[in-house]
């Protein structure tokens, strides 16, 4: 395996961080992110990207709504039970 180097190596971080690459290859991709902040700090910011949308798309449902729904569902599973 030759030498990974960052922009070569953005397509190959991708199939890291999905477990589709082969034991060397992986190998050599952790071996680059060590030595690399730039790698590093890309894994980390791709891990983080779904916690960081959660937390900015996330809303408080309005306490009536919230009731009605929940009243909803309970007449729903009432309806399944009986």
């Amino acid at each position: 395996m030759k030498d990974i180097v960052c922009m070569s190596g953005v397509e190959l971080l991708m199939e890291y961080l999905e477990g589709a690459l082969a034991p060397d290859v992986r190998a050599a991709i952790e071996a680059h992110v060590a030595g690399c902040q730039r790698c590093d700090a890309f894994i980390a910011s791709y891990l983080e990207t779904p916690r960081i949308v959660r937390d900015a798309t996330r809303m408080e449902m309005p306490a009536d709504l919230e009731a009605s729904l929940l009243a909803a569902l309970r007449r729903a599973m009432h309806r399944h039970d009986g």
